[in-house]
C-alpha cells in the first residue's frame, strides 16, 4: 500500500476544491474521507454557506458524472429511479434511467421529499442498484450521495427517518464562514461562476487505487478496544435512547483507516478514532432532551472525551 498515493489524492483535491470553497478544507477532507470509504454524506447546515457550491466542486475535481435532484413534496420514487415507457416505433416497452444513474448525486434538500420517495433511495444507497417493476439493475461506481437539509426550517418537511440517517456515513456542517475568508469569497464570485471554470485533477486509476486499498491500514488492539469503548459508550449512557449500530461501527472503523491513509500513514492512532467519531457518530445517535444537530455533536464529543485513549508504551 503506497501512502504517498492517498496524502496526493487529497492534496490534490482539496487544492482544487479551495479554489471555489474557502477556509473549509476540513470539511472538505471529510468528503474525501467518505469518497473514499463508499459512504454517503449528509450536510446539514443553513442555506448559503455552500453547500451545493462544495458538491459541483468536488465532482468537477474527480471527473465523475453528477446529477442534481430538487427533492420536493410531489417528487416521485419514479422521478429518481426511472421509468419504463412504451416506445411507439419500437412496439415495445424501454427503460428510460433516471437521475441517479450517475457517480455523484446532490439531492438538494432531501428533507422536502416525502417519506416514501426518500424510501427509494434506501436500496441505491445501501445495494448500489435499482429494482424498478421486478427488474434490478446495477449502478455505476463510483456512486455517492451527497445531501443537504435545512436543520432550522420545519415547514413543509418531512423528517429523515431512523434506517436513512444510518445509510449516512457522515454527518457535517459547514458553518459560518470567518470574517476575512467571507471577504475572500466575495471577491472570488464577483465577476464569474468560478465553479464552471474548475479542472477535473484526478484519474480513474486514482479513484480506483485509493477506494480499493485504504482497507489495508493496519489497526492495534488496543486501538481497537478504544474503538469499541466509545460505541459500547453511547449503548450504555443513560442520556442516550439510541446507540450506535453495528454498521456505524463498521463506518467509524473504515473512516479511521481512510483518515489514516491521507495522512500519510498505513495504521490507525487513537487520535484517527476520536477526530472521526464526532462526525460518524452524530446522526446515529438519539440523545434524551437533546436535538439534532450543534448540540449533538458537541454532546457526542464531550462524551468522547471522558473516554480514557490508549498511550504507547515507552
Amino acid at each position: 500500500m503506497d501512502v504517498n498515493a492517498y496524502v496526493d489524492f487529497k492534496n490534490k483535491i482539496v487544492e482544487n476544491v479551495s479554489k471555489v470553497i474557502v477556509g473549509k478544507n476540513e470539511v472538505i477532507e471529510l468528503v474525501i474521507i467518505s469518497f473514499i470509504c463508499g459512504g454517503h454524506v449528509l450536510l446539514e447546515d443553513i442555506p448559503g454557506v455552500g453547500k451545493t457550491m462544495l458538491v459541483k466542486a468536488f465532482a468537477k475535481t474527480i471527473g465523475s458524472s453528477f446529477k442534481r435532484i430538487q427533492f420536493t413534496p410531489d417528487l416521485l420514487p419514479s422521478d429518481l429511479t426511472g421509468i419504463n415507457f412504451y416506445n411507439q416505433k419500437s412496439n415495445d416497452f424501454e427503460f428510460r434511467p433516471g437521475p441517479l444513474f450517475a457517480n455523484l448525486i446532490l439531492a438538494d434538500e432531501i428533507n422536502r421529499a416525502t417519506p416514501r420517495t426518500q424510501s427509494s433511495l434506501l436500496e441505491a444507497m445501501e445495494e448500489r442498484q435499482i429494482t424498478v417493476d421486478g427488474v434490478t439493475r446495477k449502478l455505476q461506481e463510483p456512486f455517492m450521495v451527497l445531501a443537504t437539509q435545512n436543520p432550522v426550517e420545519s415547514y413543509g418537511t418531512f423528517p429523515l427517518p431512523e434506517a436513512q440517517l444510518d445509510r449516512f456515513f457522515m454527518r457535517i456542517s459547514m458553518g459560518y464562514p470567518k470574517r476575512d475568508e467571507e471577504i475572500e469569497i466575495v471577491k472570488r464570485n464577483r465577476h464569474s461562476n468560478i465553479v464552471e471554470g474548475l479542472q477535473c485533477t484526478i484519474t480513474k486509476n486514482e479513484i480506483e487505487y485509493v477506494r480499493t486499498n485504504y482497507s489495508k491500514v493496519n489497526v492495534s488492539d488496543d486501538v481497537m478496544e478504544y474503538l469499541m469503548d466509545i460505541v459500547d459508550a453511547t449503548r450504555k449512557d443513560d442520556r442516550i435512547q439510541l446507540g450506535v449500530s453495528p454498521r456505524g461501527t463498521i463506518a467509524l472503523f473504515k473512516a479511521s483507516q481512510a483518515y489514516a491513509a491521507i495522512e500519510g500513514r498505513d495504521y490507525i492512532i487513537p487520535e484517527d478514532v476520536k477526530k472521526m467519531a464526532p462526525y460518524v457518530l452524530n446522526h446515529r445517535i438519539v440523545a434524551k432532551g437533546i436535538n439534532r444537530g450543534r448540540n449533538i455533536y458537541e454532546f457526542v464529543k464531550s462524551m468522547i472525551d471522558s473516554i480514557k485513549v490508549p498511550t504507547e508504551e515507552i
